[in-house]
């Protein structure tokens, strides 16, 4: 941004300020993102296949991987056993990410409405919260067993915390005046918790959401390497200890896909109850 020394100079400008578009930021974002793509896979083709730089066993070149995401999704399209294993990992992030926003926004208004939650609730989540979630996927796995639930409940422990914070931190987001207002007007506190404090704060609930469904994936995956099951995390496991890295990768990448689906899910219902809010978003992915 630079400033006209001299606004005579340009008599038709508005504004004396001039804001220079960089020519990188003028690019638009699907070629962006195509031309980064492209950079991307040329520099790991040259380090693999063609250089021979990393080690095939340490990274895939492009075309193995490519080869292998067709075996995979082949064998997706055919009902084969990993439709079986990708079913059962979405059951364990469906079920988490369901569990976790209820449990997270429940602890989240008795923190952000209630003295008790503030000062007695909160300081015992923060502790939990700075504790290595993954040691206690053993303890999931002897209370609940092998099957499911115990990735269910390890999925929803990770992601529950983002979402009690950020719904506290929306029920905190109405300004004084605005509680002053409804005080004024006769509300009371269930009148001013609804109409006010829970529009007002919804962008913010949908931000730890949004988080959530990422840490959701992490959880679910989390539980399936450690405490078996059939799921993808399974087969990744299977995958690495074959040093069958094509595999290993291309399964990570439909679970990539899974996890962006339920994060744009999150955001297209964002879009619905929250369209009023049109503050800008980073990189505009939400």
């Amino acid at each position: 941004m630079t400033v006209s020394p001299n606004p005579k100079d340009n008599p038709d400008a508005d504004t004396v300020w001039v804001e220079h578009v960089a020519l990188i930021d003028s690019v638009p974002r699907w070629l962006a993102m195509l031309g980064l793509a492209v950079v991307v896979i040329l520099i790991w083709d040259l380090a693999t296949a063609r250089l021979g730089w990393v080690s095939p066993i340490i990274l895939p070149s492009p075309g193995e991987t490519l080869s292998d995401l067709i075996f995979v999704g082949k064998n997706l399209l055919s009902g084969g056993y990993m439709l079986t294993a990708l079913w059962t990992t979405t059951r364990t992030v469906f079920w988490a990410f369901l569990i976790a926003a209820a449990i997270g926004f429940s602890l989240g208004v008795l923190v952000g409405e209630t003295k008790f939650g503030e000062r007695a609730v909160m300081p015992y989540l923060v502790a939990i919260d700075t504790m290595p979630k993954v040691a206690f996927a053993p303890l999931f796995i002897a209370w609940l067993g092998f099957d499911i639930a115990s990735k269910v409940a390890l999925a929803a422990f990770i992601a529950t915390f983002p979402i009690v914070v950020s719904t506290a931190a929306g029920f905190y987001a109405a300004s004084e005046n605005e509680r002053m207002l409804f005080k004024s007007m006769g509300a009371n506190r269930w009148q001013t918790l609804i109409r006010l404090k829970l529009p007002t704060g919804l962008p913010y609930i949908f931000t730890g959401l949004k988080i959530a469904s990422v840490g959701v994936m992490a959880g679910a995956i989390t539980g399936e390497f450690l405490g078996g099951g059939k799921g993808f995390g399974a087969l990744i496991r299977e995958s690495a200890s074959m040093l069958d890295t094509p595999r290993v990768f291309s399964l990570i990448l439909y679970l990539s896909i899974l996890g962006l689906t339920l994060f744009f899910l999150v955001a297209q219902v964002e879009k619905r109850l929250v369209f009023w809010n049109k503050a800008d978003r980073p990189g505009g992915v939400a």
